[in-house]
């Protein structure tokens, strides 16, 4: 599985340890790109497009409620498992997927008008 190989980059017999460190990384590097293509955010579009390119102020946001409610002083601490849990029905109002879930557990709210919680 040498990818360097076939780009003309080949280690000879003389190669120091250093070369061949270098080699090694340089070929996980490239494994880890061809496997992650898909997830590799395409900078350029986005912004060519109007798109956000920085989550930062997001990841901050995030940080700063988990760290509080994490926090040993806290009267109602979080544990993982139930923040884990918080997150996905959050997750699921703002893609509006959380409706259905409870149209299926009560079948009686089904036919009620469309009430969207706030965001």
């Amino acid at each position: 599985m040498r990818r360097l190989k076939s780009l003309g980059w080949d280690l000879d017999a003389e190669a120091s340890s250093e070369e061949a460190k270098l080699h090694d990384r340089l070929e996980e590097f490239i494994v880890y790109l061809d496997n992650n293509r898909g997830f590799i955010v395409n900078y350029g579009d986005r912004y060519r497009h109007g798109e956000p390119i920085a989550s930062g102020f997001v990841e901050s946001a995030v940080n700063q409620v988990i760290s509080k409610r994490f926090a040993k002083r806290q009267q109602m601490p979080w544990r993982p498992r139930h923040a884990h849990d918080l997150l996905q029905i959050r997750t699921a109002v703002l893609n509006d997927q959380l409706r259905p879930h409870v149209e299926r557990w009560y079948p009686s709210i089904a036919g009620e008008e469309d009430h969207r919680p706030a965001a």
